[in-house]
């Protein structure tokens, strides 16, 4: 497969040699490892890049905007990633040669686990059911649209949220899910979660809220409609309205149905003296109730006849061996309520019984029953009931014993209310004390004191007291101070555990809320190290990073140790390290930021550009902007590739187009293809004869158009003439054998010559003049050679001077011409 996949890469560079450099995904050598990266903001991860092409000219990573180091000679090249830029990217690059690169870009995920803030709310109440609303505020989460919001209604899945945003940077998002509860007691656990769904590599463990425990609302239920009370005139008397309902109802009174302004639970009535109709209205949300009262005023005196009355000598028996049977043997009576206890007996040889008590005793009457009955029960003091046997004891008297049922007389607190043990706000790190007090509450021995934090208990206090009287109480909740208790609510609940004789539910009184006031230092929540804005949209005072503490600090930006205006838009040129200063009372604490001023894309570029035939623009037009814009290059309206070789018919008018996720834009841009001059004909010879006028014409392309000349021996009948791009010689009465003239074309890019060559021809007979010169010159020799001849001939032959050499002796001999034909 390797050998398979080199041969791939191989075949792909020379199949390419003259194309473009695109690099097919099949036929890439490189592989990254890991090919994906899952991690939070601000790790650094480690990828090594391998390539399966040996044969390479170099390997190397580029992270973001930059590129690091090439590797030579190596099949493998590893790099550290930061990732402290939401928008990080990073790619493997390979150079196969001179003209061709391949690339495998790593996919990343940057994300950042959130927080979540709940609260409910509640909506709507009908008999049928109650409406909830959960409310989760997901903050500071990043990719938010890999999130899915959860709600659950007792740990079943009741609902789900997802988001479209594709943004990278951390947001804040809300989500909202209504919940129906049908009627009943039971409460009902709701609670949302916050999961970022990434795969291998991500968080695995959702965020989760806090959870509320709700129930339905339902109606106002009493324990009867209606009562029928019997008085003594001039007595007292409170009516009680036992009502239950969620929410708590509030009540109404009226009086032979007029109005009462008491909206209390009970209505105290002293000194009665007529009888009336009492009704009581309980309402809350869902619905009311009412409840009718009858007091009947017994306006009669009556007497008990005190005969028989026990005398104190009587005997009295223990307890354990008294005949006497108490039904119930144990009652709880609320402060005010109606009390009844019978005391009967079975044995036969009694005489006498009776019940001793402050409020409902009987005298002395006859067995075998008696009952003890209060109207109110008002008095701490338990009754006993008596009995007289006729029997006498070992000393002579008449044999007593008396037994008392067990009478618990409860009173819930008049006031139950929260403060400070000592005044003044909590301040971070340091112990505080709450105090509850409770006023008049009996017995204190059943109480438990309840401490609330918002909605979780945080303390059960025990009170322990033997007073079965109403007294005044208090208990003491401890706290280690911690800011996140500012704005608590704290409340205490003052209940009566009274036992299982006592009301189905626990009697109780809670405080009005106390808020807590907790003093801190200041400092700055979640906020990321790194955050990318957009200009003019975006000043240090609208940074998603709030400054907290209490008492409210203030907050002072510096950048580049200046201080800056918090409201002042940031532009382009303002990206940096930007330092708050936040100050209390408490302290102060400083936290630093790298602000990336991001822009929509824009050109700054030429209108034209130069570049040569077969060659790559090096001086391109880059479109500014950040994140940095993506360049798409049209002509025509189609898309091309910008890093082609170029060719002759490449000029012309390209469009730019450049985009990041703020914005777009264009740019308009005449590309000219420069090549060397080239002419339509190369080098010819041209044949003229003797006396002929010849015209020879020179014109080139190329562009910048080329500057044409002409090279020749310089004589008087040649001249020179220029005609737009062509300049054209003329030659009159051409006398040269043969002449070179040479034509020379230059641009910037290059210079090319080309070469005419005039030969003449013999203009009768048509004989080539090389030919012809040929002839002449043999010719002349002929001609020299026999004019040689001649004169030798005539030097053998007619009339001679004869000058006569020197005599022996020194003297001249005289010589005559003799006339032709005269032999000496």
């Amino acid at each position: 497969m390797v050998a398979l996949r080199i041969l791939g890469i191989v075949l792909l560079v020379l199949l390419q040699r003259d194309a473009d450099s695109a690099c097919p995904e099949e036929l890439n050598p490189l592989s990254l490892e890991p090919p994906r990266i899952v991690e939070e903001y601000g790790m650094e991860v480690k990828v090594n890049c391998t390539s399966t092409f040996e044969d390479h000219d170099m390997i190397y990573w580029r992270v973001g905007n930059k590129s690091f180091p090439p590797v030579v000679d190596e099949m493998f090249v590893d790099q550290s990633v930061l990732l402290s830029d939401w928008n990080v990217g990073a790619e493997c690059k390979i150079k196969l040669n001179d003209s061709h690169e391949c690339s495998k870009e790593l996919e990343i995920t940057v994300y950042k686990n959130p927080e979540v803030i709940s609260s409910v709310k509640f909506v709507q109440a009908t008999p049928e059911e109650t409406r909830y609303e959960l409310k989760c505020d997901v903050v500071n989460v990043a990719p938010v649209q890999n999130l899915t919001v959860r709600f659950y209604k007792n740990d079943q899945l009741n609902g789900t949220s997802s988001f479209n945003d594709t943004t990278k940077t951390p947001v804040n998002e809300t989500s909202v899910l209504t919940f129906n509860i049908s009627t009943g007691r039971e409460e009902v656990r709701i609670r949302c979660e916050a999961q970022l769904d990434l795969g291998p590599g991500g968080p695995q463990l959702p965020v989760i809220s806090k959870t509320y425990n709700v129930s339905a609302h339902y109606a106002p239920e009493l324990k009867n409609d209606t009562e029928d009370i019997f008085l003594l005139e001039d007595d007292d008397v409170t009516l009680t309205c036992e009502a239950e309902g969620n929410p708590l109802p509030v009540f109404h009174w009226t009086y032979n149905g007029v109005a009462m302004l008491e909206s209390a639970s009970s209505l105290n009535i002293t000194r009665v003296n007529d009888s009336a109709t009492y009704t009581c209205t309980a309402t809350n949300d869902v619905g009311n109730t009412s409840k009718q009262f009858h007091v009947h005023v017994i306006k009669m005196s009556m007497e008990v006849a005190p005969a028989a009355m026990p005398t104190p000598e009587a005997a009295t028996p223990p307890a354990d061996d008294c005949p006497l049977t108490m039904t119930p043997s144990e009652i709880v009576v609320r402060f005010g309520d109606p009390a009844s206890v019978n005391c009967s007996t079975s044995a036969t040889d009694a005489v006498g019984m009776g019940w001793e008590a402050p409020v409902g005793g009987t005298g002395f009457k006859s067995p075998p029953v008696v009952t003890w009955n209060v109207e109110q029960l008002k008095d701490f003091t338990v009754p006993s009931c008596y009995i007289s046997l006729n029997v006498l004891d070992e000393h002579g008297n008449t044999k007593q014993c008396q037994k008392s049922p067990n009478v618990t007389l409860y009173k819930t607190p008049d006031t139950v209310s929260v403060s400070a043990v000592h005044p003044g706000p909590m301040v971070e790190g340091t112990d505080y004390q709450l105090k509850c007090d409770i006023s008049s509450v009996a017995p204190a021995g059943s109480l438990t004191v309840k401490w609330y934090r918002g909605n979780e208990t945080v303390f059960a206090d025990r009170i322990v007291s033997s007073i079965k009287t109403p007294q005044d109480v208090s208990s003491k909740l401890n706290i280690t101070t911690k800011r996140e208790y500012n704005g608590s609510i704290f409340r205490c609940k003052a209940e009566l555990q009274l036992g299982p004789n006592g009301p189905e539910f626990p009697p109780s009184e809670t405080s009005a809320p106390y808020t807590a006031v907790v003093h801190y230092k200041p400092f700055i929540k979640a906020c990321p190290s790194n955050i990318a804005r957009v200009e003019h949209k975006f000043s240090m005072d609208k940074l998603p990073c709030p400054a907290e503490g209490n008492p409210p600090p203030t907050v002072q930006w510096f950048y580049e140790d200046k201080q800056i205006s918090s409201s002042k838009p940031l532009r382009r040129s303002d990206s940096g390290k930007y330092t708050a200063v936040v100050q209390n009372s408490l302290g102060s604490s400083n936290f630093s930021v790298q602000i990336t001023v991001e822009y929509e894309p824009f050109f700054d570029c030429n209108k034209t550009y130069e570049v040569e035939v077969n060659a790559i623009l090096q001086t391109k037009c880059e479109p500014k902007g950040l994140p940095v814009p993506t360049l798409a290059w049209f002509k025509d309206g189609k898309s091309m590739d910008s890093s082609q070789h170029w060719k002759k018919h490449d000029s012309g008018k390209y469009l730019l187009r450049a985009t990041n996720k703020h914005g777009q834009a264009e740019h308009t841009m005449h590309v000219d293809i420069l090549y060397a001059p080239e002419f339509k004909e190369g080098n010819s010879t041209k044949e003229v004869t003797l006396g002929e006028n010849v015209t020879l014409d020179c014109s080139a392309e190329g562009n910048p158009s080329p500057v044409i000349s002409w090279k020749f021996s310089s004589v008087a009948n040649v001249k020179e003439a220029t005609e737009r791009r062509q300049i054209t010689i003329t030659v009159t009465e051409a006398t040269s054998t043969t002449s070179v003239f040479s034509c020379v074309a230059t641009n910037k890019v290059g210079t090319v010559t080309r070469s005419v060559t005039l030969q003449m021809k013999d203009k009768s007979s048509g004989i080539p003049m090389p030919v012809v010169v040929g002839l002449l010159i043999i010719l002349v020799i002929i001609i020299i050679l026999l004019l040689l001849v001649l004169l030798k001939q005539q030097k053998k032959k007619g009339q001679y001077n004869f000058v006569p050499d020197s005599a022996k002796d020194g003297s001249s001999v005289p010589m005559t011409t003799i006339s032709e034909g005269v032999t000496a």
